[in-house]
C-alpha cells in the first residue's frame, strides 16, 4: 500500500509540475459522507462519515478546468440494524468542472478508489467485529455541484456511483453523497 501511494503523489506531483503555476489552484477538502450499499435483497440503512483531502483545480479557458483529488473516504451500511459494514478507501476523482457563472460551477467524472480498511460491526455486543470480503478496488462516477463562497472558499455537494462491486455476494456497489467545504490557497 505504501509503494501505491508515494506512485500515486510520484505521478501527481509529476503531472503539475508540468503545468503552468498561474493556472492552477491547490487547496484541501473536506465534509460529510452520507454513504450506503445498492444493490442485493437485504434492507439497509445509511451510515454517516468523513472524507477530507487534497486537490489541484487546473483551468483550461475561462469556463472549464480539470480537478484532481487525493481523498480518504470513509464509506459504508448498516444491514437491517444487525451489523455496519465499514469500509475506508484512498479514491482519487477526476472531475470535469464546466463553470456556469463565476461562482458556480457543474461537475463530473471518474473516480478510482483503493481499499484501505475494512470492518464488520456486529450491533450484538456478544459477537467480535469482524473483516469483510470487500474488494480491494472501486471504480464509480461522480456528479456534482460548487458553488465559490470567496475566492478562497468553497461549498460543494457531488454523488458518486459504484459501478464495481463491493462484493461479489450479494452484488452491491457503493452509493456515496458528500457535502464538502473546500479552501484554495
Amino acid at each position: 500500500m505504501k509503494k501505491l501511494l508515494v506512485f500515486t503523489f510520484v505521478v501527481i506531483t509529476g503531472l503539475f509540475n508540468s503545468i503552468n503555476a498561474q493556472e492552477v489552484d491547490f487547496g484541501l477538502k473536506a465534509g460529510l459522507n452520507i454513504a450506503n450499499f445498492s444493490g442485493g435483497d437485504a434492507d439497509r440503512n445509511s451510515l454517516l462519515g468523513l472524507h477530507f483531502g487534497g486537490f489541484a483545480e487546473i483551468g483550461l479557458s475561462d469556463k472549464f478546468s480539470l480537478q484532481p483529488e487525493l481523498l480518504y473516504s470513509f464509506q459504508g451500511s448498516e444491514a437491517e440494524d444487525v451489523v455496519k459494514i465499514k469500509v475506508d478507501y484512498l479514491t482519487i476523482p477526476l472531475m470535469a468542472k464546466y463553470y456556469l457563472s463565476e461562482k458556480f460551477s457543474l461537475e463530473a467524472g471518474p473516480q478510482i478508489g483503493f481499499l484501505l480498511n475494512e470492518k464488520a460491526e456486529f450491533n450484538d455486543s456478544d459477537l467480535p467485529d469482524a473483516e469483510t470480503d470487500a474488494s480491494s478496488f472501486d471504480f464509480g462516477l461522480n456528479i456534482g455541484a460548487a458553488y465559490s463562497i470567496s475566492s478562497d472558499v468553497f461549498a460543494e455537494v457531488r454523488y458518486n456511483y459504484g459501478i464495481t462491486t463491493v462484493a461479489e455476494n450479494p452484488d452491491i456497489k457503493n452509493s456515496v453523497f458528500q457535502i464538502s467545504l473546500g479552501y484554495k490557497f
